[in-house]
């Protein structure tokens, strides 16, 4: 099994990854919290671990991979009261709404989904535990955890918590032992969902939800936990301290976060109105483009989706999906049975090690793009058919549909999409595929009554309008220059 280094979010460094168990990992993500449609930053995480699991696999692990749903919230009991019905009806719709976008996605399932909902008696039982080991105290019905009960608090976020407790703007509550002090279990109001506890009926703080789910499906240790930088404090801090508070055990062995989507530099926030659903960007653009997006940038860096990143990855995939459509059109002409073995020599080995650096798939692009700068340099349009040329289009092809299944991208039917990226790019550059269309069929025709001057011409000015044109028997082809 070859050597995996992940950047453990605690300790700040890379570090070697050996599973708690031989052969085995137990992963798991934090999920949505499910009242309204998603937006793109909240598909960074999904797309980003697809890949972690289907990796982990490649090398040899058994994955169990589980991403929960957070159906019990303040949010989710505010839009069922405005939109008059029960919070249930409101988290089981966003559920829904999250699946369609994630199967839009092509991402595979996961083996967990957990609820809230369904986890209340282990949400119970965890708390239960933790009073027991003095973890917690109850006051009028209300469940807290005492965080100077737990010595190892801040260790995640590194923060000391002298410095928190002196610097928390946190509204003083004389229940509380100390104002960092956090809830467990609230107590119920009216006009709220509720369940049954030993301590009154209520439900659960947010914290606990994700600490019970792991434990009930997993026990009290996995391998992986991830999610958004933003869940570092203090969700995560706080899912340390009462797993480990009520198990005494190393709750975690490697936190990995994922960072955040930016849009032209401006992060993305309702004040500033630029919040984009994941649905609508996948309508206007196309899921391809959304997956590249997120993986030609390094998880642990901002990813930015401003227009000018957006045109950019277009004509990147563009330049990818122009090789690999013609690959398959040659292996189309002449098939041939072994592929060049000698003409990606090397490509999958520096995939393999950029994978295997913290999953660093920046380099796996760059990796993939010196493939096709290969490619584009020995195998031309319009070029006589042969074995060689065939021999190479079978190797590289090889070589992303191996990635493609790992990262869940270049799956596309190479010419179909690769001319839905062209119209894209037309519809950038402000112009019609009939125009081109007429300009090219008019320099055929002078070409073929062997007027070059006006062919030339021609040429010329459908180079200076961003076209590539290529000439073979049948015809000129062209495209948009990558």
């Amino acid at each position: 099994m070859r050597e995996l280094f992940i950047y453990n979010s605690q300790s700040r460094s890379k570090e070697k990854f050996e599973s708690l168990k031989p052969n085995e990992v137990k992963m798991y993500v934090c999920g949505p919290t499910v009242y309204n449609f998603l937006h793109v930053g909240n598909f960074r995480g999904p797309v980003f671990f697809n890949l972690v699991r289907n990796w982990l696999e490649e090398i040899g692990y058994k994955v169990q991979f589980a991403l929960n749903f957070t159906d019990v919230d303040d949010r989710i009991i505010e839009k069922a009261k405005k939109e008059g019905i029960d919070s249930l009806s409101v988290s089981e719709k966003y559920i829904t709404e999250y699946k369609v976008d994630y199967l839009s996605l092509g991402l595979r399932p996961h083996d967990f989904n957990p609820k809230v909902t369904d986890s209340m008696d282990s949400i119970v039982e965890l708390v239960r535990e933790l009073i027991k080991k003095g973890r917690a105290y109850v006051v009028e019905g209300e469940v807290l955890f005492s965080i100077q009960s737990f010595s190892g608090y801040g260790k995640l976020s590194n923060r000391n918590v002298d410095e928190l407790q002196a610097g928390s703007r946190v509204e003083i509550d004389p229940k509380k032992k100390s104002p960092m002090d956090f809830a467990l279990w609230k107590p119920a109001k009216a006009d709220e969902p509720s369940w049954p506890s030993p301590w009154g009926a209520g439900r659960p703080g947010w914290h606990i939800e994700c600490s019970a789910m792991i434990q009930q499906i997993f026990g009290d240790q996995i391998d992986i936990h991830g999610g958004g930088s933003d869940l570092i404090f203090p969700h995560h801090e706080n899912e340390i301290a009462q797993s480990e508070g009520a198990t005494d055990k190393n709750f975690v062995k490697y936190w990995m976060h994922n960072s955040m989507l930016n849009f032209s530099g401006q992060k993305m926030s309702k004040s500033v109105g630029n919040i984009v659903r994941l649905r609508d960007f996948v309508a206007d653009y196309h899921a391809e483009i959304y997956k590249y997006m997120i993986l030609s940038v390094h998880y642990r860096s901002v990813s930015d989706f401003g227009d000018a990143s957006i045109e950019k990855s277009i004509r990147e995939l563009a330049r990818i999906y122009s090789a690999l459509a013609l690959a398959k059109s040659n292996l189309q002409a002449l098939p041939v049975f072994a592929p060049d073995a000698q003409f990606v020599e090397g490509v999958w080995p520096k995939i393999e090690t950029a994978l295997n650096d913290d999953f660093n798939t920046p380099e796996v692009m760059g990796a993939l793009f010196e493939l096709v700068r290969k490619f584009n340099s020995q195998v031309k349009p319009g070029m006589k058919e042969s074995l060689a040329n065939s021999a190479k289009s079978s190797a590289l092809l090889s070589i992303f549909q191996r990635f493609s299944k790992i990262s869940v991208l270049f799956g596309e039917e190479p010419r179909d999409f690769l001319l839905f990226l062209d119209n894209l790019l037309l519809g950038q550059m402000k112009l019609e595929r009939s125009t081109v269309q007429k300009l090219v069929d008019e320099r055929w025709t002078a070409k073929s009554n062997k007027d070059f001057a006006k062919a030339d011409e021609l040429r010329k000015q459908i180079s200076d309008l961003g076209i590539s044109v290529m000439d073979s028997a049948a015809g000129s082809l062209w495209e948009v220059a990558k």
